[in-house]
């Protein structure tokens, strides 16, 4: 039988963090964080719940080790999928994530659009 799993970041704010991957992926902020957490869920259940925890170190690598695939565009493909995806990046970026790069499909990948999240961490919109 499958295992339930969160996904934990650890971060410098977590309310913000909450907010942010709330908006981003249509979740919802748990109540009772604090300033040391904060959590999101999945409203309808499915997805994975999402729980930030403040720490004291600042984050030092430049390239997560893992990340967030944000599945903006599925089944789409060429220049239908890229449109999407260059839609969802521009919300992404008035909440405050940034552009890191585009890459475009080949023979085997479809295009995605790589982006940092407020505090750098590593997603891409696929």
């Amino acid at each position: 039988m499958a295992k339930e799993f969160q996904v934990t970041y650890d971060c410098a704010d977590p309310g913000a963090q909450a907010e942010f991957w709330a908006q981003a992926l249509g979740y919802r902020v748990q109540p009772g964080g604090s300033a040391d957490w904060a959590a999101i869920s999945d409203p309808d259940g499915k997805g994975p719940r999402l729980y930030f925890q403040k720490v004291q170190e600042a984050k030092t690598a430049a390239k997560n080790r893992l990340h967030l695939d944000v599945r903006s565009a599925p089944g789409l493909k060429g220049d239908e999928r890229m449109a999407v995806l260059e839609v969802e990046a521009a919300r992404l970026e008035a909440l405050g994530a940034k552009r890191l790069y585009r890459l475009e499909s080949d023979e085997v990948n479809e295009g995605i659009i790589v982006m940092t999240d407020p505090e750098e961490n590593i997603f891409c919109l696929d």
